[in-house]
């Protein structure tokens, strides 16, 4: 899909960089046509980036007039590497063509100099901004919303300020993403945390909820954070609506960030102190000190196996439905605190009853007959680690990592218990790691998805009782927060919370594509009705198959068939133009800002023609090593190639134009452009199809 950017163009201009990609002798420089950057200054400044971060060069810098310059990348033999090191794990790097390095086109085409410094991804975050900007259904899906009432005396400007304070100490709010050619994330100096009131005349609650979760983000400007306050009658209370991007907060965050708020709200709007350290900073520096070897080690084995049963549902028809579901469950008195008690008798914590009994209903959708292997993800918060203070860092520091078990009917229920409680004793020793890690270790395909579902079930942290406490002698009342659940970017995905007196609420957020209304209430109910069942069995110590049996006269449901990704290309026309002058060609990738291709096109008054090469591939499949049919077509026909890319589009239409020139023998010229939204990424193009013709003219 193309992500449309949904808030202003940004600070600064967005950088067009112009390249001739051909065969160059061993240690030539990179030549590069750098077209708007405002001021000398600020190209001085962006040239000292690029030597700072990148010391194999020697950098010079010509300029040319306003907007215009030349940036020479000279190779320096005696300086080994780059100079940053990587995390440990970010996942398998691109190799990209020599050269222009993906880690080096994401700092030429990354922001406007002095907008971020920037981080490399790793673990969940990196996956889930994948999907973001390569799914076509929605931003909807990746937003986590919590809301609490806020009862009594609400001084507007000091909430707004408070949260400001807590933005300008919490370096994560200032934490935009970039995914020009290396997904990283960007801290940036300064954001600005937005913050509506709305009345309950205007608005619903419902409808409120809606249309907030279809705003979606920008993600490539902070704060990935927004409130909504909405006000009823004089005295009633007032409910704040929190949304952020899964990507980059969670929950836990969510509640860590509540706690410096309120701080902040009891300190006249003012947090006291400065940023919050450790941070992601120091998070990114503890994980390139990371040995991998243990983490390969466990991973080598205990990553799922080809034909484990991940599915909830047994195969079934489409299911003729689209968008996220949400259903909420109760395990109600007496049952939750009598499964507490269940639970502890055997070792083991609620968690456990949970896994198992999820683990049992994934084996029952497999229809098996014996021993089968059953996988599913589980969410380990990572704030444990080793490094001191993490447990303080709003943010993923974990991920969902896939828990692999035995199902054997004929076994006892206390062995399968047993195996869960370790399994998540093991993965709890490596939180950082990344399924993509996971993948590449168990000779798993880029981008093959290991589990179908993730059950969480992590405390959030504590809100802060003190601070509470400080708020109602001023007379404020603020109740527990209370998420309205996110997916987990599989088909389903299973929150187990506690309410606040004490009833067990499992949540289940699913891909109604992929599991029906019906069918996605079957498997929650079935979950609940086990749990209860658990503490009601006559059998201290019953088999697996007689836990199964409980269910015997209950439908299995039922999950559609997920679609095979195809990998398709297609060249449409932008714009006609005269039959013997140049062919512009954009290239379209997930992840480009959409209607700027359309935008430059209507706006170009040139001869040219303006033609589209849509490379929309499945996520994790690689760019093809060869030219599209359709493209290689039009270069036959003897007119010239001018090819162009806006952010990840970028690095596609430099690796295509590498391509063409070496089955040509020629140069051709490539347009690579930052991101930003559709008008200053059409206008980037402009920029730099206008240094193209400069040099040729």
């Amino acid at each position: 899909m193309s992500v449309t950017d949904k808030a202003a163009d940004g600070p600064g201009p967005v950088l067009a960089v112009v390249h001739e990609a051909g065969r160059a002798a061993p240690g030539s420089a990179l030549v590069l046509g750098l077209r708007g950057l405002r001021h000398d200054a600020d190209a001085e400044m962006f040239a000292a980036r690029i030597a700072e971060r990148h010391r194999r060069f020697r950098v010079t810098l010509e300029g040319h007039g306003p907007g215009r310059h030349t940036l020479r990348l000279l190779p320096d033999t005696g300086t080994p590497g780059p100079a940053l090191p990587s995390p440990a794990s970010p996942g398998p790097a691109s190799p990209g063509p020599a050269g222009l390095s993906p880690e080096l086109l994401a700092d030429l085409l990354g922001p406007y100099p002095g907008a971020g410094e920037p981080l490399a991804l790793s673990g969940e975050r990196r996956e889930l901004l994948a999907e973001a900007v390569t799914r076509a259904d929605g931003p909807d899906r990746y937003l986590e919303q919590v809301h609490w009432d806020w009862s009594g005396p609400l001084d507007r400007g000091r909430f707004d300020a408070a949260w400001q304070s807590v933005c300008g100490r919490e370096s994560i709010l200032r934490a935009a993403f970039d995914w020009t050619a290396v997904p990283r994330l960007l801290l940036h100096p300064y954001a600005e945390v937005e913050i509506v009131h709305r009345t309950r005349a205007d608005t619903t609650w419902r409808e409120l909820l809606d249309a907030d979760r279809a705003q979606g983000f920008a993600l490539n400007r902070p704060p990935l954070l927004r409130l909504t306050l909405l006000e009823g009658d004089p005295g009633a209370p007032t409910r704040v609506l929190l949304t952020c991007h899964r990507a980059l907060l969670d929950e836990r965050g969510v509640h860590l960030l509540l706690r410096a708020f309120y701080r902040a709200y009891l300190a006249a709007g003012a947090l006291p102190g400065g940023e919050r350290r450790p941070d992601l900073r120091d998070h990114a520096r503890w994980l390139a000190r990371q040995s991998t070897e243990g983490a390969r080690e466990l991973w080598t084995r205990a990553a799922p196996p080809r034909g484990a049963a991940t599915a909830p549902g047994r195969p079934g028809p489409a299911t003729r439905q689209s968008g996220e579901g949400r259903l909420s469950r109760r395990l109600e008195d007496p049952y939750g605190p009598r499964l507490r008690s269940w639970a502890a008798a055997r070792g083991v914590g609620e968690s456990s009853a949970l896994h198992v009994v999820w683990a049992l209903l994934l084996y029952r959708a497999a229809a098996a007959g014996g021993p089968l292997a059953v996988s599913f993800g589980v969410r380990v918060c990572g704030g444990d680690i080793a490094l001191p203070g993490a447990g303080g860092i709003p943010g993923l520091l974990g991920s969902a990592l896939p828990m692999t078990v035995r199902v054997d009917p004929a076994a006892p229920l206390a062995g399968l218990l047993r195996q869960v409680h370790d399994a998540r004793l093991d993965m709890g020793a490596y939180p950082w790691v990344s399924a993509d890690r996971i993948r590449e270790w168990s000779g798993r395909g880029p981008g093959e998805r290991l589990t179908d579902t993730v059950v969480v079930f992590d405390g959030p942290a504590d809100p802060g009782a003190d601070a509470v406490r400080e708020l109602q002698a001023q007379g404020v009342g603020v109740d527990a927060p209370r998420s309205v659940g996110a997916g987990g970017g599989v088909p389903v995905t299973v929150v187990a919370r506690h309410e606040s007196g004490g009833a067990l609420v499992l949540d289940a957020v699913y891909d109604r594509a992929c599991m029906a209304d019906a069918d996605a209430a079957a498997v929650l109910g079935q979950c609940v009705g086990l749990l209860r069942a658990l503490t009601d069995l006559p059998d201290a110590d019953p088999t697996v198959g007689a836990v199964l049996g409980l269910l015997a006269e209950v439908e299995a449901p039922s999950m559609a068939a997920r679609p095979p990704a195809v990998r398709r290309t297609s060249l449409r026309t932008l714009r006609g133009g005269s039959a013997s002058a140049e062919v512009i060609c954009l290239v379209l990738v997930p992840g480009v800002v959409g209607g700027c291709y359309e935008r430059f096109a209507r706006d170009h008054r040139g001869p040219q023609t303006v033609v589209v090469v849509d490379l929309h591939d499945p996520p994790g499949a690689a760019l093809p090593g060869a030219v599209p049919a359709a493209l290689a077509e039009l270069a036959a026909c003897g007119r010239r190639l001018v090819l162009g890319g806006c952010g990840p589009g970028a690095g596609a239409a430099y690796e295509l134009a590498r391509v063409l020139a070496d089955g040509t023998g020629s140069p051709v010229s490539v347009v690579m452009t930052g991101l930003g939204g559709p008008r200053s990424s059409a206008e980037a193009l402009a920029r730099g199809l206008a240094g193209v013709a400069v040099r040729r003219g």
